[in-house]
């Protein structure tokens, strides 16, 4: 008989807890409170092709981000491999073993 008391308290302190949850009226205008979505950052190398041959520093990564208006640098040292994930906001740039600028390009 016990267990049968302590079962029935704690179904119904669960029906209380859950009563607390319930919501009521009608749900806010989501198109309202949803934030607006950041602005698309697309590449594009042909402003930055005048560093090819340049040192690959920061400084010139610096400022191929900023001609390309890409988000992120990738940097390429010679003879390796890359991802071939495309990313439209993403400048790729390659140097020799020199560290010369050979290659930039976007994705």
């Amino acid at each position: 008989m016990r267990h049968i008391m302590i079962a029935a308290v704690a179904a119904s302190g669960l029906g209380g807890g859950l009563a607390g949850c319930a919501t009521t009226g009608s749900a806010p205008d989501q198109a309202a409170s949803a934030p607006a979505a950041p602005a698309a950052v697309t590449c594009n190398a042909d402003p930055a092709q005048d560093h090819i041959g340049h040192d690959a520093t920061q400084a010139m990564g610096t400022a191929i981000l900023k001609d390309s208006g890409a988000r992120t640098l990738r940097w390429g040292p010679p003879d390796s491999a890359w991802t071939m994930d495309y990313r439209q906001d993403r400048v790729n740039v390659r140097y020799d073993a020199a560290m010369k600028i050979t290659v930039i390009t976007c994705g």
